[in-house]
This record gives structure tokens, C-alpha cells and sequence, in this order.
């Protein structure tokens, strides 16, 4: 009982055995690119979330800057004799205060 193995049919065992080994390749790789998926994800969930600070720190820093510019306008009036001092000093307090609670954040 003798079995003869043709140069084809040898050809496809060989594709058939490289495309088994193709197939193991491909499933580790998508178990691999899950891992790194949800790394990424989470990696990209805190970087929204520091986004999201900076850019109320950066609204607080424009009210501030605000509130300096005005009170800066006012007291410039003041010195020109178009304000009353009560209300100018006032802009001005408001304006120190928004600064120091800026820089105690």
C-alpha cells in the first residue's frame, strides 16, 4: 500500500498549513490590538478631561483679564475726571480679588 504524493498536491498542504498558520497569526494580533484599543481609549478619556480644565481655567483667566482691562479704563477716567472714585476703587477691589482667587487655584 503505497501513497504517492504529487508536487501539487504537496503545494497545497504546504498553502494549507501556511494559511492555518496565518489564521493563529491573525487572531493574536486582534487579541493584541483589543489591549491596545482600550489603552487608547482611557488614554484619550483623560486627556478630554484635561482638556476640559484647561479650558475653564482659561474662561476664569478671560473673565479676569476682563475685569483688570475695566477697572484699568476706570481708573484711567478717574485720572481724566470722567468717574466718580467710589465706583472706580470698587472695579478695582473686584478686579484684585478676581486675580488673587486666579492665582489660588
Amino acid at each position: 500500500m503505497d501513497t504517492t504524493i504529487t508536487i501539487g498536491e504537496a503545494g497545497l498542504i504546504i498553502i494549507g498549513i501556511g494559511i492555518i498558520i496565518l489564521i493563529f497569526y491573525c487572531i493574536n494580533l486582534v487579541r493584541n490590538l483589543i489591549t491596545t484599543v482600550r489603552t487608547l481609549n482611557s488614554v484619550l478619556e483623560e486627556a478630554d478631561k484635561i482638556l476640559e480644565s484647561a479650558s475653564a481655567g482659561i474662561e476664569s483667566a478671560n473673565r479676569v483679564i476682563e475685569e483688570v482691562t475695566d477697572s484699568v479704563t476706570m481708573v484711567s477716567n478717574i485720572l481724566k475726571g470722567n468717574q466718580s472714585i467710589v465706583q472706580a476703587l470698587t472695579s478695582l477691589v473686584n478686579a484684585l480679588a478676581s486675580l488673587k482667587k486666579l492665582f489660588s487655584k
